[in-house]
């Protein structure tokens, strides 16, 4: 299974540095408005205010290889719109009697504890780099030129970036290496990061590059030319004053999308489990005992984001055998009981997944996990096929609403699973996982013709 590992960005230090700004924020507040304010209005108006203007402005949008250039000049057009909005505030609410002197005390005061702690943050994290060797990445490049090693030296010369730079792959000098020992090398090494120069590699190169970045679960990034890649999203950025493309922008690598969506599930998987589940398991179970004899519930080993291996659960539908954790379900199985019929074709069998959702092992929306069996089998022969481990799992995804659910009958089927989970992870939005679930309910409803 390490094959498919590789390291990921630190996501808690965006929603930490989100919980340090908006304690600064409202805490000042009271300090200087407290007399004037009521503070829960203050806290609701102002915290939504600072989180919508941040995601606007980009504010917490700092990589390990932001200059302090950009941080501070992030930090000083936030704190002039934020000291807008206050004014907004307070001229709305003119009855508060609060001065402008006042407020802009009370701005600056909160611009330089910001700033001081946003700076804080970013120099501990080049230390921990530098003396502890924490929170690095590992890294190749292919092709060597004046660009690539200009981004090599940047590498080796800059450790508090947190980038431990393997091996510069030489094309020109050693026309007969092959792309298979570079890829041999990256497996061994648990590379992280691949970046390669365009003009040093053909179109067939870049594609089987690309191809292995997908199915190895490691990120691709080009040092642009005028030379034509055909990727569908490029993510423009600069290391020092290096131009570099990412190959897949996944918005659920940003740290506030991934609390977002963790938030959601948590108080939907939660509602599912006290509201349905406490009353309808116990209904459930009753006729699964009464047909069959057996556990109620059925657990089976899939793999979920980053190849990792989690039990996922449902409501048992079939007679118990030995097969089952090696074969789907296929139309007309004689393993299916009838009351498994009933609860596979409304699928009330998958409810029990809330539970892994809530213990985080899976969203409500994401790419099907698949039998480990199965995903062994696909991830060498289904091109892609491993991107889908990007993110977590779901109980069900795009692919299902798309008419790509139940068995897989044919090459033909995975294919378009995968065609669709991709396009979730490089499209995600909160409204697409609403209009995911409202039409995996009315499928429900309806009957799907697949669920069988």
């Amino acid at each position: 299974m390490s094959l498919f590992k590789q390291g990921r960005y630190s996501g808690y230090l965006r929603p930490i540095s989100y919980l340090i700004d908006l304690s600064i924020i409202n805490g000042l507040a009271i300090f200087y408005f407290f007399k004037n304010i009521d503070p829960a209005v203050f806290v609701i108006f102002m915290s939504t205010a600072w989180i919508i203007l941040s995601i606007y402005s980009k504010f917490y949008e700092v990589y390990r290889f932001t200059r302090e250039m950009t941080i501070f000049s992030l930090t000083l057009r936030q704190m002039m719109l934020f000291l807008l909005i206050v004014f907004a505030f307070v001229g709305y609410n003119h009855n508060l009697d609060i001065f402008p002197l006042t407020i802009f005390k009370y701005v600056l005061a909160t611009f330089f504890l910001i700033a001081f702690f946003k700076f804080a943050l970013y120099y501990l994290l080049q230390k921990y780099r530098t003396s502890f060797g924490g929170n690095y990445r590992k890294t190749v490049i292919f092709g060597a030129n004046k660009k690539t090693l200009a981004l090599q030296e940047f590498f080796n010369k800059n450790p508090e970036y947190g980038y431990v730079h393997k091996k510069t792959f030489n094309f020109r000098e050693k026309r007969e290496m092959s792309l298979s020992e570079c890829f041999d090398f990256i497996l061994k090494e648990q590379i992280d990061e691949i970046y390669c120069s365009i003009s040093e590699l053909t179109n067939h190169q870049l594609n089987e590059i690309s191809d292995f970045a997908d199915n190895n679960l490691k990120i691709l990034k080009f040092l642009p030319d005028n030379k034509e890649i055909y990727s569908k999203k490029l993510k423009y950025e600069y290391y020092d004053y290096i131009p570099i493309l990412s190959l897949r922008n996944i918005p659920l690598e940003d740290s506030i999308n991934m609390v977002l969506k963790r938030s959601f599930d948590i108080i939907f998987s939660s509602f599912v489990i006290v509201f349905i589940l406490s009353w309808l398991t116990p209904i459930i179970a009753i006729f699964i005992k009464l047909e069959s004899k057996g556990p109620v519930f059925f657990k089976q080993s899939r793999n979920g984001f980053n190849y990792k291996e989690f039990d996922c659960y449902k409501f048992r539908s079939m007679m118990p055998n030995q097969d089952a954790h090696l074969y789907q379900a296929t139309r007309g199985d004689e393993r299916v009981t009838k009351m498994g019929r009933f609860i596979r074709k409304t699928s009330i069998d998958e409810l029990p997944q809330f539970f892994n959702v809530l213990f985080g092992d899976m969203s409500i929306v994401g790419p099907r996990p698949h039998m480990v069996s199965h995903t062994s089998i696909y991830a060498k022969r289904i091109d892609k096929f491993m991107v889908r481990h990007f993110v977590k799992p779901g109980i069900t995804g795009l692919a299902q609403i798309s008419g790509f659910r139940g068995e897989i009958e044919s090459d033909k089927d995975i294919i378009g699973r995968v065609k669709y989970d991709i396009f979730y992870i490089e499209n995600w939005s909160l409204l697409l996982d609403i209009r995911i679930i409202f039409r995996t309910f009315m499928n429900a409803v309806r009957g799907d013709e697949k669920a069988y």
